[in-house]
């Protein structure tokens, strides 16, 4: 009976992920999931205006939440693993409902509509945002791509990041698809999940609009100050 009950819980699954709205339900879940990692993180992030002793500790905090009880770093390892197959559900989602939207398009003459626009923008944006997780993991997280960065000092590791063009280039143009990709996705989680109704619709579009504007303009603001020297090696 055990077995049974467990076999229709898991067709139900996967029926419902087989389904379009089970896609979409996918994508709006592991993206607000998503959505609440980038404010903790941008949050986390802007802690560097306090200065390099007080980021570091922060690191180090993260990285001794639960301590004793939870192994070094432990916690942040359960947090990275939630992140992952969030991202990976997220994009296995969209990429099997582009295909579905390829092979049912009724092509059409003429101009583009402002739905393909915004759905190749969508799709690009990923892509973009997708190579630059793999960037900021081996730049920041890895320490391979960054050639002065030292183990333990993760203060002097992002000023020497942002002390680069390159680096610098590589983040403001990710964070700019983000906030695009930000702004249309909060809207979309928020109608599939069928919060939107015609008399809110205009108050979640501003919502979505500025929860896009802060987590952009709160991560863009350690590059721009490190190339700026508000945030420096000396503070």
């Amino acid at each position: 009976m055990a077995l049974d009950t467990r076999a229709k819980n898991t067709s139900k699954v996967g029926t419902l992920w087989g389904s379009t709205i089970g896609k979409k339900a996918a994508m709006a879940v592991t993206g607000i999931i998503m959505v609440a990692y980038l404010v903790a993180h941008m949050a986390g992030n802007l802690k560097i205006f306090s200065g390099p002793d007080d980021f570091n500790d922060y690191s180090h905090f993260l990285r001794t939440i639960g301590s004793p009880m939870v192994p070094y770093g432990g916690v942040l390892w359960i947090l990275r693993i939630i992140l992952l197959v969030s991202v990976v559900v997220h994009i296995v989602a969209a990429v099997q409902l582009s295909r579905r939207g390829i092979r049912g398009r009724a092509w059409r003459k003429g101009s583009r509509s402002r739905g393909d626009y915004l759905t190749f923008t969508m799709r690009s944006g990923g892509v973009v945002l997708g190579l630059f997780v793999v960037w900021h993991l081996l730049d920041l997280t890895l320490l391979v791509v960054n050639t002065n960065a030292q183990a333990g000092h993760p203060y002097e590791n992002v000023v020497a990041t942002f002390s680069s063009w390159y680096g610098n280039a590589i983040y403001l143009a990710a964070l700019l698809a983000l906030g695009f990709h930000l702004r249309h996705g909060i809207w979309s989680a928020v109608q599939t999940l069928g919060a939107g109704t015609e008399s809110r619709d205009r108050a979640l579009k501003v919502i979505a609009n500025s929860v896009a504007i802060v987590i952009t303009v709160g991560f863009m603001a350690v590059p721009i100050s490190v190339m700026t020297g508000v945030v420096s090696l000396y503070a």
